[in-house]
């Protein structure tokens, strides 16, 4: 029985060996993706919180079209300005909020 304990342990130490020197490969193997991987996860929060707060779209959208002079006028931006709140209450209440 001592001898069969024996292997356990040895076989038991085999293994954390040999899972220390993957962990030390993953490692090595992820680093050049760490960069890339944390842009990723930056744009995905990014779109959910764009996904919990829709009208920072609608205000994006005024924001660039208030930004292109000589195209829309004052008046216009108004207008759309009224359009966009009237069809994003619209869509709250369809929503149920």
């Amino acid at each position: 029985m001592n001898e069969k304990l024996i292997r356990l342990a040895e076989r038991r130490e085999r293994l954390i060996a040999q899972a220390a020197a993957q962990r030390s490969a993953l490692a090595q193997n992820i680093e050049p993706w760490r960069r890339p991987l944390a842009r990723v996860d930056q744009g995905l929060a990014v779109l959910r919180k764009i996904k919990r707060h829709p009208a920072w779209i609608a205000g994006g959208v005024a924001l660039l079209t208030a930004l292109r002079p000589g195209r829309v006028r004052a008046a216009g931006i108004g207008k759309w300005l009224t359009r966009g709140w009237a069809t994003w209450q619209m869509v709250q209440k369809l929503r149920g909020r």
